[in-house]
């Protein structure tokens, strides 16, 4: 499974209760209601045991967290190595 189907699987079990046919990969996870702070924190855990990453508190922002395409456009980047700390 890839990154986005492994996110998008992850998110559709754990918030949507299984009814995920109208996520798509640029719904936004804040504005439709889908993923609120504690989430984000679930959502966040699941990332670092997944993908063996640590997220830094200032990388906690909607540009990485709030849909399927800036999640797995910020993994690729941490576990490349191209963000390391928020930078």
């Amino acid at each position: 499974m890839n990154c986005v189907d492994t996110v998008r699987h992850f998110v559709i079990e754990n918030f949507l209760f299984g009814d995920g046919e109208s996520l798509k990969e640029d719904t936004s996870f804040l504005e439709k209601g889908i993923i609120d702070s504690t989430g984000v924190l679930e959502l966040v855990f699941f990332l670092e045991e997944t993908y063996t990453i640590t997220i830094e508190d200032d990388e906690l922002i909607p540009e990485n967290l709030d849909n399927l395409q800036s999640i797995v456009r910020f993994v690729d980047q941490k576990v490349d190595g191209s963000i390391v700390g928020g930078q």
